[in-house]
């Protein structure tokens, strides 16, 4: 029952029928019952696709004992290891958006812990190469591969039409800009007339 009524509330919290700020747009856009219906039941997918990410993407990381920005760059070592390239800090630093202070830390902290080596440069006398070790690829290759592979085979059972149309979905979001919401309670200055 707890359960229910808490997916009922959080569904109702996503019900733009519920909202005032959104309950013109919806008879504006002239949307049934059924219609608004469905994509709450949208809204409410994606929501608990977003909670199960984050519950999957910490489960690896605690499995791993590594950070996000840990396992971003162990995965970015093990793509391009996968590509042949050669990653430098410089090259990671850039990649996670990092200072090169930050990245050395990181660095560090992976070597550490065993997950990644530093190596001499097969070009450049000045520079060292990052790989990650041959263990820390199989335990990401064996939680996070597995995981990511579970992921494809639900896209690949979707027609191509329903890949697409998702697709435009996620994008549209994402494109949506960030909205400065200190701006949204300044009143509008009037316009001279």
């Amino acid at each position: 029952m707890a359960d229910e009524r808490k997916t009922h509330d959080e569904r109702g919290m996503l019900d733009p029928r519920r909202l005032d700020p959104t309950v013109a747009m919806v008879r504006e856009l002239g949307l049934a019952d059924d219609d608004v219906e469905e994509i709450i039941d949208l809204f409410e997918a994606l929501r608990r696709w977003h909670q199960m990410s984050e519950a999957h993407s910490e489960a690896s990381r605690k499995f791993m004992k590594l950070g996000e920005n840990d396992m971003r760059a162990i995965r970015f070592l093990m793509v391009a290891r996968r590509e042949n390239r050669i990653v430098t800090s410089t090259m990671l630093a850039e990649h996670l958006g990092i200072t090169g202070p930050s990245v050395t830390k990181l660095l560090d902290r992976l070597e550490h812990g065993g997950h990644i080596r530093r190596q001499p440069h097969p070009t450049d006398r000045r520079a060292l190469s990052i790989v990650v070790t041959d263990e820390t690829r199989a335990s990401a290759s064996a939680t996070v591969g597995r995981d990511h592979a579970r992921r494809f085979e639900i896209a690949a059972r979707m027609t191509g039409e329903e890949r697409r149309a998702t697709t435009r979905f996620l994008r549209a979001m994402a494109d949506l800009p960030v909205l400065d919401h200190a701006q949204a309670l300044t009143p509008a200055e009037p316009t001279a007339g």
